[in-house]
Order: C-alpha cells, then sequence, then structure tokens
C-alpha cells in the first residue's frame, strides 16, 4: 500500500489511539472496524428497506446508521474500554431492535455470535465475566426466538426482501466475525510459528553438529537404539576417519582442516543413498548408517564414496593437496547390542588403518 494513497490514509486514520496511557491499540482498531462494517451493513439496509416505503422502518435504518458513525467518532474520545462496552450495549440493543422490528427470520440476531467471539478476544483476564457474559447471550438469544414465534414483527415485509436483508445479515455476520478473529489471533499465530521455529532451532543445534551440519554423536546413538530395537530391513554400519588428519591441520592450518571436514560432509550427504544416516562421530571420525544395505551392497555405495573424495583437491594456500579415509564396516547380525556392533566396527577400521589406509575393511 502506497503511504500516500487514499487508503493508507484511511488506515492510518483507523489505528489513530485514543492518545490515552495504557490503550489496547489492536483493541481499539478492532472497535472501529466493527463500527465501520456495522455502518456499511445499515447504509446497505436503508436501500433495501427504502424497497417496502415504510417511512417508519427507513428511519429506523437511518438512526441506525448515524448512531454507528456517532460511535466511530466518538471512539477517537473515549477510552478503549468505554467505546468497547457501548459498541457492546448499543449492539445488544439494535439486535434486540431489528428482532422486533423485522422479525426472527432476516437472521440479525446472528450478530450475537460476533460479540461474543468479540469479547473473548478482547480480553484475556476476567474469565468468570466471559462466562457469565456467554450465559447471558444465549438466554437472550432463546428469548427472542420464543418471543418471535407468539408475537409478529412490527414492520412487514416481503418474503422477497427477508431473503435480501438475511444474505445481508449473514456476509456481514461473517465478515464481522472473521475481522475480529484475524486481527486477535494473527499476533498469537506469528508468536506460536516463531515459537516453533525457534523449538526446531533448538532441536537442530541439540542433534547436529556445529561445524559440519550431520548428526552428533548424541543423535546418533538414540537412532541407533530405536533402529536396532525395531529391525524392519538389513542394516551395514561402518565406522570411518580421515587418514593423517593430524598432519592435515599441523601442516594447513586447522581453518583448512574445518573446510576439509565440511566438504567429505557435504559428499556424504551427496554421494551415499538418500535414506543414510550420517554422522559427526568426534574429532575427523563419521558413522555411516545404511538401514536398508546389507554388507556387500554397503560395499559398494562406500567404494563409489571412496573414489569420489579421494578426487577432491584442496586448497593447501601453500599448496594442493587430497585425503583418502579408512572404514569399518559391520552388517547387523540381529543380536548383538549397539556397543558389540560399534566395538567391532572400531576393529574393522583399526585393522584397515594398520594394513596401510585407503580401503574398506568388511
Amino acid at each position: 500500500m502506497k503511504e500516500n494513497s487514499v487508503f493508507a490514509k484511511i488506515y492510518e486514520y483507523i489505528c489513530k489511539d485514543t492518545g490515552r496511557k495504557n490503550e489496547s491499540s489492536k483493541l481499539i482498531v478492532v472497535l472501529r472496524l466493527l463500527i465501520l462494517s456495522m455502518a456499511a451493513y445499515s447504509l446497505l439496509n436503508c436501500f433495501l428497506i427504502a424497497c417496502i416505503r415504510d417511512v417508519r422502518a427507513l428511519a429506523f435504518a437511518i438512526f441506525s446508521l448515524v448512531l454507528f458513525i456517532l460511535s466511530f467518532v466518538c471512539s477517537y474520545y473515549w477510552s478503549s474500554f468505554a467505546s468497547y462496552c457501548i459498541l457492546n450495549i448499543y449492539i445488544l440493543t439494535w439486535t434486540i431492535a431489528n428482532v422486533l422490528c423485522f422479525g426472527w427470520n432476516i437472521g440479525v440476531q446472528h450478530f450475537l455470535t460476533t460479540l461474543l467471539v468479540f469479547c473473548f478476544f478482547s480480553k484475556y483476564r476476567y474469565e468468570k465475566a466471559k462466562f457469565i457474559y456467554t450465559g447471558c447471550l444465549l438466554v437472550l438469544r432463546l428469548y427472542l426466538y420464543y418471543y418471535c414465534q407468539s408475537h409478529t414483527p412490527v414492520f412487514t415485509l416481503t418474503p422477497s426482501l427477508g431473503n435480501y436483508l438475511q444474505i445481508v445479515n449473514t456476509f456481514f455476520v461473517f465478515l464481522t466475525l472473521a475481522l475480529t478473529a484475524y486481527i486477535f489471533s494473527a499476533d498469537s499465530q506469528e508468536l506460536e510459528g516463531k515459537l516453533i521455529e525457534y523449538n526446531r532451532q533448538l532441536m537442530k543445534q541439540a542433534n547436529t553438529d556445529t561445524l559440519t551440519g550431520l548428526y552428533n554423536r548424541r543423535s546418533t546413538i538414540e537412532y541407533l537404539d530405536d533402529l536396532l530395537n525395531n529391525p524392519e530391513n538389513q542394516i551395514s554400519i561402518c565406522l570411518c576417519d580421515i587418514d593423517f588428519f593430524k598432519h592435515v591441520n599441523d601442516t594447513y592450518g586447522h581453518d583448512v582442516g574445518d573446510v576439509v571436514l565440511k566438504k567429505i560432509s557435504e559428499t556424504f550427504r551427496k554421494e551415499l543413498p538418500q535414506d543414510s544416516f550420517i554422522s559427526r562421530w568426534g574429532g575427523e571420525e563419521f558413522l555411516l548408517i545404511f538401514p536398508k544395505l546389507n554388507g556387500d551392497e554397503a560395499v559398494i555405495a562406500l567404494e563409489k564414496l571412496r573414489q569420489k573424495i579421494k578426487a577432491i583437491v584442496f586448497d593447501g594456500v601453500i599448496e594442493t593437496f587430497t585425503v583418502s579415509l579408512t572404514y569399518g564396516l559391520v552388517e547387523y547380525d540381529y543380536h548383538s547390542d549397539l556397543t558389540t556392533i560399534l566395538k567391532e566396527a572400531d576393529e574393522k577400521l583399526y585393522l584397515g588403518k594398520e594394513s596401510g589406509r585407503d580401503r574398506i575393511i568388511f
């Protein structure tokens, strides 16, 4: 919305506060929007009621319109609470008068629902008073219904005009309900969304390694516990380690070492099967879990990975270099516990280191 447009100026005028301290700006904005909606409703009713050519009915509609306009103007001078109370009293009185004048079938009694919703949204305290008010609105609605069963309305409407008024009432009831619910719930929904996102970030930080973005040791153990307790497929687990990583840090610096860790982690995510669970086990060690691969299938995936990593050329500033990994792979036998499996993977990794590195031991 352009700052100098007519709509922008109208919106700015509606949002203007009362100038009093400790006033709810949101409450007064909703009040004014509701009053404007009711004024628009009354204006439309003036045109519709003019069709029956009843001067008294038209005068009633015009009088309703004038009162809503006056209420809107007074909202800039009254406190928010005073405006809220007066609007409630006026809509209650106006609803009763409309039902008595035009009957039950035009649907004006549905505006009591708007007052009910407005009451619960507008005040964050006074729960007891809210439920008492709810009971009063319920009793009033039931009374008006039974009253209309035995009394004829003051003004007689044609069936077509009654249908038009029912449509208009339905539209404005939904409009006022939507305005109230939207404005009052927008902030709470935004806050709830931020809270969900904040919790998601906390969960991510708790479960992932900060440098590589891979799962950390704690989340990996939780995942393995669940996986081994409910094995649905063959499971292969690989413990791997960057060869001579201390030499990389000592020669090229820890910043370059961090680049190596991040690049290898990125290669894991890119090259391994999508359902693989990839974690940084600690330092330069990684634990790879293949929940649907047997040992032979895992060897094929790891061999492809091994070749991809060896082909990566790193910039060490003083020179370029490459790195390799050694892999210790085990296949779950459906009866060993987590400690036994990890110990077996570690032993195979150690065997790979002792036998020359840059290889897969299965």
